[in-house]
């Protein structure tokens, strides 16, 4: 879901101070959303993991349904017509969507009832509170203490009722628009047909996620879930109507939620309330000058007890990051990065620690799932096109006639990709409406003599940080070229290197092997939710080689046309001759082609923009990493991990201001990427043996010699 998301042929904004003139010509091509008939099925379940659900095909692409605002309702919307209708339509719409209550008797019962409370009170309690405990059920409530709190949480009809119409008033006022994708919707009302119970993961992208979400499901007849609002009320009376409304609070004497998890009995009552749902629910105004519009997008459902059973999603046998790199970045071995990257840090033992190790590593499989799921189910907004030519092709200015030009190439790219995006209309009223939504953060100029408006970014951090976080959806649509952009160029830094230095050769042959091994090394270094939990590093460095050839910047090194294909692939070494033992077998050639390949840029000439383009998609990144590691003997050792995080951000946030630039690579989530990955990489070595985990930088990139060779391991990938 996307806060700024839009659709121009349904916004009708005010005059903006934005104004084209006659610079543009208003006949320019419409954008088509979609290529052929339908849209994109995206947000699909795992084909490996869960091949049953896949099967059900719940999630199709019916022609008669499109999106629906859901803020839009009229007459038709109810069993009623007329002039008084017409008046109070919203509230008789209200009053006919269908409610599933679910009385507070309910929820205690299934609590008291559930075999996982009644264990996890026989480990917490002494020997004789457990044998009174299993006497006598009142004394198990009152054992619960704080906890019985959360079974008080139930869902009111007519309380229900009221809320939804107050939130469709109040959405109606702050946004143009609420898309829902209609497919989506049927999706989800076929899944409950299946009579199984339905549990929703979000992620949040704003303070009103929870309330939209519970909105639309509420809009149509669906069950709307309990949810989870991490945070403590003074007000009674405000916690009784959440309560009332299934908003799930956390228990008092608990500071945060993540001290709550680390109770005991926290997650044995949390999983026996049967349609418990990671919601967590907040209600929060939003100021802006101009309006935009909300998509909100439903991946399809997956049954739980299919993929723990199935058991082929593994995430166990991986090895930590030092094993797989360290060998390649001091000794520059590559015998080590074909295995799997290990990550068990997603679910630390710290928390429910009563998890076998078994169900640990099937919860850290669906928490990767459901990381990749959520970024491949939202749809691309042209903001966020904008945002990424902006930063990364045009930082010091573009024409807006080049800018609506590069939207189009960008566009189709997108789609050729099999993914969803989020407007339609003409082209200009799309770059307006987009450049409209992000005008606090541009720049803008007329360029003479003809006076054509010229965009550039405003060069102040929290514009920039704005801006890259519209750029990260890209960045995943385009992961497989992006990684595959900087191996090559970490290949032809090398090239340059073996020269003497000097400018960036382009008209090099580049080896397959050592292509795919530099798109694994850098594959390593991605965060969880890039690549698909069911494919292996290498398999992912493969399609990375695969799609630098589909998206035409490498071509096959061609064999000249007079020289026989086996005698001139014997002579460069590629072919393996065998003689056959059996006479009577029937062969069409003795010489054996193994995979190794060769390749070139296909228009050395020309190549470069678009190389550079895709390499700056992920030198946010990268560059974090190497001014992190700059600044790190700047770190107290020993160090809190919290106290290493704040002063990290600082020095980045330095570095950009002594720079005058690249603001965006200082954001606390890059911090946190970059700790990280250090962790993993054994450049800071944890401590937890004291009440808080210290950190301290790991003897062996003490020594100068082996921080320089990581920092220039970093820098090979960036484009210079």
């Amino acid at each position: 879901m996307d806060p700024v998301s839009e659709n121009p042929s349904s916004f009708q904004p005010k005059r903006p101070a934005l104004s084209w003139g006659v610079k543009i010509k208003r006949k320019l091509k419409s954008v088509a959303p979609f290529l052929g008939r339908f849209r994109p099925l995206v947000g699909q379940c795992c084909h490996q993991c869960t091949p049953e659900s896949l099967g059900l095909k719940l999630l199709r692409n019916t022609p008669p349904l499109g999106f629906q605002n859901l803020t839009c309702v009229n007459e038709t919307h109810t069993g009623y017509r007329g002039w008084l209708v017409r008046r109070v339509c919203c509230l008789l719409f209200v009053w006919g969507c269908e409610v599933h209550p679910s009385p507070a008797g309910d929820i205690r019962h299934r609590v008291h009832g559930s075999e996982r409370v009644r264990q996890a009170l026989m480990k917490a309690c002494s020997p004789d509170e457990t044998k009174a405990m299993e006497q006598v059920m009142p004394e198990v409530r009152s054992h619960l203490g704080r906890l019985l709190t959360i079974t008080q949480t139930f869902i009111s009809p007519w309380l229900l009722r009221l809320v939804s119409w107050m939130l469709l008033k109040f959405f109606s006022l702050i946004f143009c628009s609420v898309q829902v994708n209609l497919n989506q919707m049927a999706a989800l009302h076929r899944a409950t047909q299946l009579k199984y119970p339905l549990v929703y993961v979000c992620v949040r992208q704003s303070g009103i996620d929870q309330a939209l979400i519970c909105l639309t499901l509420f809009c149509h007849n669906l069950r709307v879930p309990y949810t989870i609002y991490p945070a403590h009320f003074r007000q009674t009376w405000l916690r009784s109507i959440l309560q009332r409304l299934g908003v799930i609070l956390l228990p008092e004497g608990c500071g945060s939620e993540r001290d709550a998890k680390m109770d005991s009995l926290y997650s044995p009552v949390m999983t026996s309330a049967g349609l418990m749902s990671a919601l967590r629910f907040a209600i929060s105004l939003l100021k802006g000058d101009h309006r935009g519009s909300v998509r909100i997008h439903f991946a399809q459902a997956f049954s739980l007890k299919e993929m723990c059973e199935s058991g082929k999603c593994r995430v166990d046998g991986g090895r930590p990051l030092q094993d797989l790199l360290l060998t390649a970045i001091l000794h520059d071995r590559m015998d080590t990065i074909f295995s799997q990257k290990d990550v068990s840090w997603l679910l630390p033992p710290a928390v429910m620690p009563e998890l076998s190790p078994a169900d640990r590593q099937q919860t850290i499989a669906l928490t990767l799932h459901l990381m990749y799921s959520s970024t491949t189910s939202m749809a691309i907004m042209s903001t966020s096109l904008v945002s990424c030519l902006l930063l990364h092709k045009h930082r010091k200015g573009v024409r807006v006639s080049m800018l609506c030009r590069d939207i189009c190439w960008l566009l189709e790219e997108v789609l050729f990709r099999n993914t969803d995006v989020g407007y339609g209309g003409s082209l200009v009223g799309l770059v307006h409406h987009a450049l409209s939504l992000l005008r606090p953060y541009l720049l803008l100029a007329a360029a003479p003599p003809t006076g054509e408006p010229i965009i550039a970014p405003r060069p102040d951090p929290d514009s920039l940080l704005i801006l890259s976080q519209h750029c990260d959806s890209l960045t995943h649509v385009f992961i497989h070229e992006a990684v595959g952009a900087c191996a090559v160029s970490a290949m032809l830094s090398e090239v340059v290197g073996c020269g003497g230095g000097g400018d960036l050769e382009f008209d090099v042959v580049l080896g397959q092997e050592e292509l795919t091994e530099k798109s694994l090394q850098l594959t390593h270094l991605l965060s969880p939710g890039f690549i698909p939990p069911c494919q292996t590093a290498h398999g992912f460095a493969l399609d990375v080689v695969d799609s630098m050839v589909r998206c035409g910047v490498l071509v096959m090194e061609e064999v000249q046309k007079d020289t026989p294909v086996c005698d001139f692939m014997k002579r460069q070494g590629v072919l393996s001759w065998a003689v056959s033992d059996n006479p009577d077998q029937s062969s069409d050639s003795d010489c054996e082609e193994p995979d190794a390949r060769s390749y070139k840029l296909s228009q050395p000439s020309q190549c470069p923009e678009l190389l550079f383009f895709l390499c700056s998609l992920l030198s946010v990144r990268l560059r974090a990493l190497c001014w992190a590691l700059e600044s790190l003997h700047y770190l107290p050792s020993p160090i809190t991990e919290r106290d290493c995080l704040s002063q990290l951000h600082a020095h980045l946030k330095n570095r950009a201001q002594l720079d005058k630039a690249h603001y965006e690579t200082s954001s606390i989530d890059l911090v946190r990427m970059v700790l990280r990955t250090f962790i993993d990489l054994g450049v800071l070595i944890e401590d937890g043996q004291r009440e808080d985990v210290y950190l301290d930088v790991s003897p062996l990139f003490s020594q100068c010699a082996h921080k320089e060779k990581l920092l220039q391991f970093f820098k090979q990938f960036m484009y210079n």
